[in-house]
């Protein structure tokens, strides 16, 4: 069975409400301390970058539009085969400063999947 874009798109956006949430109220050294806290971002950050990788596949015009897609999916490869070299300020930037973006990008392309 083949995907719609907007499987996709609901993916990573789903996977933005759950770092969301995993990081509600906590702090870099919050970050730092926990073990589960940043396996749990991580994840969805790979599942972020594996959504987006696959979108760009199916329906590349639609990719473009997602701000700095292509850097979300080289950090999915970093992520997934290269994980000893993260580090948590660099996680945590990404998720205070970049996923804000990628947040509302997501919201306006399945506004416009989902009008189709």
């Amino acid at each position: 069975m083949r995907h719609s874009p907007a499987k996709f798109l609901f993916d990573a956006k789903q996977a933005t409400a759950l770092i969301t949430e995993f990081v509600a109220g906590k702090s870099l050294a919050d970050y730092s301390a926990s073990h589960l806290l940043r396996s749990g971002v991580e994840r969805q950050l790979t599942i972020i970058g594996e959504a987006l990788n696959k979108l760009s596949q199916l329906a590349p015009g639609i990719a473009a539009r997602i701000s700095d897609y292509q850097k979300i999916v080289a950090f999915r490869n970093l992520a997934v085969h290269g994980y000893d070299l993260l580090n948590d300020e660099t996680v945590w930037g990404i998720v205070k400063i970049h996923l804000p973006v990628l947040d509302k990008d997501l919201e306006s392309l399945l506004k416009e999947q989902n009008a189709d």
